[in-house]
């Protein structure tokens, strides 16, 4: 489950842009603030199918957003190469460098 909540993160940080308010809304609450579907519709007035609903129709969206665009993939593949040539080159302007690419992510 874990490995679940790591993942959905990640793919909102790179396509929450492309999600509606109510989208970001659900998702913020399940996902980050960790609470129950049944304390979600309580807070928003709305049934707990309405909230399990939107939030795995914002799952599935996020999933095809990565399937298309790669965004998280990229990025993890940039991260570990960056952190392989990081180890082996002993430059310092090289590493002040790669520490600024990094800090591009």
């Amino acid at each position: 489950m874990l490995e679940k909540i790591n993942r959905m993160n990640e793919l909102f940080d790179a396509y929450d842009s492309l999600l509606t308010a109510k989208q970001k809304v659900y998702f913020e609450l399940y996902y980050q603030a960790d609470l129950s579907l049944a304390e979600i519709a309580g807070q928003l007035e709305v049934s707990r199918n309405a909230v399990f609903d939107n939030i795995k129709r914002t799952e599935k969206m996020l999933e095809n957003y990565e399937e298309k665009l790669n965004l998280v993939a990229n990025r993890m593949t940039r991260q570990q190469l960056l952190d392989e040539i990081q180890q082996r080159v002993q430059d310092e302007y090289i590493q002040e460098l790669i520490e600024q690419l990094q800090d591009l992510e």
